[in-house]
């Protein structure tokens, strides 16, 4: 780690202008939560493998920002020439590169890798020493990454309705009548899993994560898609082109973000399938019923353009005029958390063919439990529970049972692999939240420790995600008491009736009342949405102390999955 980051310093010396300090996010192109092997580009350089974090290198100091769900995880894997910041602990980010670089310093970042939002809140920090945010040209990670994984040519394929549940026509026609109330004639599109619900396909280009590498942008006549064109078959061609939609090489997207910026894109669209112009021209007569019956979308003087702050990259924003932008949360974040009846149809039919193989898991490793290690069993509780293994051959490991786990599941209909790495943790290390184990450093099971499995599947039908802890011993007082003030946790958040218009952020506190009355606490979120055969974390609510939390009540057919399980 220390050679990468000193050819980084001699990259930042070298770079016009000189850079004081480059920031290095987690976040790929499209500001993924997960990533793809090539663009761990932070992982890389840290050598810290959590999902969530920000590296900032400067002349002389190489820190670390994360969360609360990675502190103990971090401060394993950071080498000693890394400083640790604990996010809610420490300053931020911004603040810490305002007050400790010199006035009028350049900082570095990839454009492509971080948010409108984030962007300009450090050009606001940065005001009062006149230092200044610079955009690179080229990922400065990239240029020392000798051996960087190569990118991979998955297909893509098409999503089909009765999973879906909506057309792609049908989104598109109440998108482009969002367009029109927001007064606005375009939108670009970076998630993911925004661009795969609202064209209904999916993908395997991040791993655990059914999404394909793309952009999109839609206006009131015309849909494209970024891609790379060699992952489109003749089947999805079709698909997409039948819902009126041009398939664009993927670097593209920036070139036709500069066309968007100057209402030149429609014109050189050459996609107007008959069915694309028909559902044009009939959104403006619905709209005109509906609005104020005056205007049609071909006469639309509307000039802005709508771009999410938070996941939209601001390598996009800086081809557009800030003057005509419309900086708000995307239209399709609320539409794609709330659930039509196919969805919340099929993600039940999934947590039942899930909740079945946890089952079966389950009643395996107990039978394993007690045969290899003479545990008194998961039902059973004896006052002495460790004997000598009867099958001094064998024995069990985080990873060889994790892995049972998922063949389990990969028995199930319309299973399609994990939503997540599993966290198949043994005693202390089912503290670290996003504990990782590997074959050659993990633990071995133990009836005397606790044992917890955090994980989930992708079933084309739903995903999931579910936390359970087990004990086939004897546990603690204070596990027990831990364990149960997490049951009363889960009861008073379940039993909860609120009235319309709650967010998670005022629901949070009932799960954590019984922990605070035992002196406890967890530092992370209680709870998050989850997609429907897309990303395993989903917003845009949740049930948090987090401020973001407050931006959006629960409302019905949202889905929430909660659990907590690290102390302090």
């Amino acid at each position: 780690m220390e050679d990468t980051v000193s050819a980084l310093r001699s990259l930042m010396v070298s770079h016009s202008p000189p850079l004081d300090a480059l920031v290095v996010p987690s976040e790929d192109y499209h500001l993924s939560e997960y990533v793809s092997a090539r663009d761990k580009r932070r992982e890389f350089v840290s050598g810290f493998t959590g999902s969530a974090g920000l590296a900032l290198i400067t002349k002389k100091e190489a820190l670390l920002w994360t969360d609360g769900r990675y502190f103990l995880q971090a401060e394993k894997e950071l080498s000693a020439g890394w400083k640790l910041m604990r996010i809610g602990e420490d300053p931020a980010v911004d603040i810490w590169m305002a007050d400790n670089l010199p006035k009028e310093a350049s900082v570095g970042v990839d454009p492509w890798c971080i948010s409108i939002d984030t962007a300009q809140r450090w050009e606001r920090a940065f005001a009062e020493k006149q230092q200044k945010l610079v955009p690179t040209s080229k990922n400065l990670v990239d240029e020392v990454w000798i051996n960087r994984p190569p990118a991979e040519i998955n297909a893509v394929i098409v999503h089909p309705v009765k999973f879906a549940g909506r057309s792609v026509a049908d989104k598109l026609k109440d998108l482009r009548k969002k367009l029109v109330h927001e007064q606005t004639r375009g939108i670009i599109f970076t998630a993911l899993d925004e661009v795969a619900w609202l064209y209904n396909i999916r993908g395997s280009d991040v791993a655990y994560c059914p999404v394909v590498h793309a952009f999109a942008i839609v206006t009131s006549n015309s849909a494209f898609i970024y891609v790379d064109k060699q992952k489109v078959s003749v089947e999805v061609q079709t698909h997409l082109v039948e819902n009126g939609i041009e398939i664009q090489e993927y670097t593209a997207v920036s070139s036709d973000a500069t066309l968007l910026a100057t209402d030149e894109l429609d014109a050189v669209s050459t996609a107007k399938a008959a069915l694309a112009e028909t559902e044009a021209r009939k959104i403006p007569s619905e709209i005109d019923k509906s609005v104020n019956g005056e205007h049609q979308a071909e006469e639309n003087s509307n000039d802005l353009i709508w771009a999410d702050p938070v996941s939209c990259c601001y390598a996009l924003y800086a081809k557009l005029n800030p003057d005509t932008v419309l900086l708000q949360q995307s239209p399709l974040a609320l539409a794609k958390a709330l659930k039509n009846s196919v969805e919340l149809d099929g993600l039940k039919k999934a947590h039942i063919r899930d909740g079945a193989a946890v089952v079966q898991y389950l009643v395996w490793l107990d039978k394993k439990m007690q045969d290899i290690y003479g545990a008194s069993g998961y039902f059973l509780e004896k006052d002495s529970v460790k004997k000598e293994k009867h099958l001094q051959s064998l024995k069990l490991t985080e990873v060889t049972v994790s892995d049972q786990l998922e063949g389990f599941r990969a028995s199930k209909e319309h299973f399609k692999g994990l939503s997540f790495p599993t966290i198949s943790s043994v005693g202390s290390n089912a503290a670290i939240i996003h504990y990782f184990p590997k074959a050659e450093t993990c633990a071995e099971l133990d009836p005397d420790k606790i044992y917890l499995f955090d994980s989930g599947a992708q079933y084309l039908d739903g995903t999931t995600d579910i936390t359970r802890t087990v004990h086939f011993g004897k546990p603690s007082t204070h596990e027990k008491a831990c364990y149960t003030a997490v049951l009363k946790g889960h009861i008073a958040l379940g039993n909860a009736r609120f009235p319309n218009g709650t967010n998670g952020h005022s629901l949070d506190i009932l799960a954590r009342i019984p922990l605070w009355k035992d002196g406890l606490d967890y530092r992370h979120g209680t709870g998050h949405g989850i997609g429907s055969y897309l990303n395993v974390h989903e917003g845009p609510h949740l049930i948090s102390f987090r401020p973001q939390a407050r931006n959006v009540p629960l409302q019905s057919s949202m889905t929430v999955t909660d659990g907590w399980y690290h102390f302090f």
